[in-house]
């Protein structure tokens, strides 16, 4: 991780190659354009993960209300799963947040209800960074389970 710089700036380009290259969480064309014009703007807060001016890991951030702030997209480069990287990006959103007052961080997933294992990792990956399950709704993201988890900041 040594070689690996997270700094706030705008790639989209980079996002939607990110995200093609993950068709198991991001096979559908539509999410992957929705995410793309989202790290365009402004309303999200955008932390790259590069190595070599390449970017390998992306998470943006929505601002809802002083006091809490959602993870909208994390996603890491599959050559980078278990590096560490995805751990270091959220880790350092939630810093951050936390000294602009933030208290609190959610996310939304594919709920376990809905047996998948690559989302089953993805929930397991939040869990280890802090992220408690709140509750699980049908339909509210998506026809199928949302859950939403949470990590306290302050």
């Amino acid at each position: 991780m040594a070689d690996v710089e997270l700094l706030y700036a705008r790639d989209p380009r980079a996002v939607r190659t990110l995200l093609q290259s993950l068709p198991d969480w991001f096979g559908d064309p539509a999410a992957i354009e929705s995410y793309t014009e989202a790290a365009a703007d402004e309303r999200y807060r955008s932390l790259l993960a590069t190595r070599a001016g390449r970017t390998v890991a992306i998470a943006l951030v929505a601002r809802h209300f002083p006091e809490s702030a959602e993870l909208h997209l994390i996603a890491v480069a599959p050559t980078e799963r278990g590096s560490g990287i995805g751990r270091a990006l959220i880790d350092r959103l939630a810093a951050d947040l936390r000294a602009d007052g933030c208290r609190l961080l959610s996310v939304h997933t594919v709920g376990p209800s809905f047996p998948h294992d690559g989302y089953a990792t993805t929930r397991a990956f939040y869990h280890r960074t802090g992220f408690i399950p709140l509750e699980e709704h049908h339909g509210l993201d998506w026809d199928g389970p949302t859950l939403i988890l949470a990590r306290i900041l302050a």
